[in-house]
């Protein structure tokens, strides 16, 4: 250990260490312009540079108006159901429910409950779905974010006001905001962003 301390404190010593460092420098300056030039001839794989370039890789749906079905849960027992005020709104007389059909709406609250009552006939007795048929544009729930959807125009993701008219867990009904022909962006995009559809 002594002879190894004198050694890297000798002048020789010093010497050897002081041109190690520069040997190492330098590999590493050769090294990343060698790098930068490759990245800048395209043989090396860069997702911001890619992005930038040619736009962000989305997946879309072009949107036409259609008939569609917005499904809304319900549980039956005896061929009668409970549910919310803010949920009785989007039941009515004469909508299918499961097999069967909705025969009343309560329009006021149940005292014991707290809830509206829902009459069906019909029906068997566990979870069933409303269905709430309509003709517009039907787009993925998760495309919806705060009333807003980005479409893709000219290359661009531009964010665009909607009304979403109902919904259920896997579709959105949009009664106001798109046309047809629209490309509703699918993936994570910001405003402005330039866009690529796969």
């Amino acid at each position: 250990m002594k002879k190894l301390k004198e050694t890297i404190t000798s002048s020789n010593g010093k010497k050897y260490i002081y041109l190690l460092c520069i040997a190492i420098l330098l590999f590493w300056v050769i090294f990343r312009f060698s790098a930068i030039g490759a990245e800048k001839s395209l043989n090396v794989f860069n997702a911001t540079r890619i992005s930038n370039q040619f736009g962000v890789p989305v997946d879309v749906i072009e949107v036409y108006k259609t008939d569609g079905v917005i499904k809304e849960p319900i549980g039956i027992e005896n061929n009668r159901a409970y549910v919310s005020s803010a949920r009785v709104g989007n039941l009515y007389v004469g909508q299918k429910i499961g097999d069967g059909v909705i025969v009343s709406v309560s329009p006021r609250i149940d005292l014991n409950t707290g809830m509206h009552i829902i009459k069906t006939k019909g029906t068997d007795d566990g979870l069933q779905y409303a269905e709430f048929t309509a003709n517009g544009y039907f787009i993925p729930a998760y495309a919806v974010k705060d009333n807003e959807v980005f479409v893709a125009e000219k290359g661009v993701a531009v964010p665009r006001h909607v009304t979403v008219a109902r919904q259920d867990s896997e579709n959105a009904f949009i009664s106001d905001g798109l046309n047809d022909g629209d490309k509703v962006i699918l993936s994570k995009v910001g405003n402005g962003d330039k866009v690529q559809i796969k």
